[in-house]
């Protein structure tokens, strides 16, 4: 199987069993993605980082910042007081994630009127066979 291109990295996401297919679906979640951007400003505590992704519950919370940590995309400073404070911060590997994820997000909040737009003719067409 080719690819579109060859990847100087010796990796081929086409491929079935290419390692990267791990990476791509840890960015496919909504809060990883999520949660890369909002720490894209800074260091951020538990609780603001929670206020910030309205509708994340706790547990997916610490789900999502335990996988980015795993995978080198966010480090975790817990301070030993009472109660325990911890923040999260991006680390390099991260910054560089969430530029990219930044421009996409821009570009899905400027075309998300299309997008509405086109999901209303695709339904009336189909007569409500597909929905938003």
């Amino acid at each position: 199987m080719d690819s579109d291109f060859d990847s100087p990295f010796g990796y081929d996401a086409y491929r079935r069993t290419c390692p990267s297919h791990t990476v791509l679906e840890m960015l496919a979640s909504k809060w990883v993605y999520l949660a890369v951007c909002a720490l894209r400003k800074g260091r951020q505590r538990n609780g603001e980082l929670a206020r910030k992704l309205e509708g994340i519950t706790p547990k997916m919370l610490t789900q999502t910042v335990r996988v980015l940590e795993r995978d080198g995309l966010v480090r975790r400073e817990v301070y030993p007081v009472i109660p325990p404070r911890v923040e999260y911060e991006l680390t390099e590997l991260g910054q560089n994630l969430a530029g990219l994820l930044t421009q996409i997000r821009s570009w899905a909040e400027e075309h998300a009127p299309d997008i509405k737009d086109a999901r209303a003719r695709a339904a009336a067409a189909n007569d409500g066979e597909w929905t938003a």
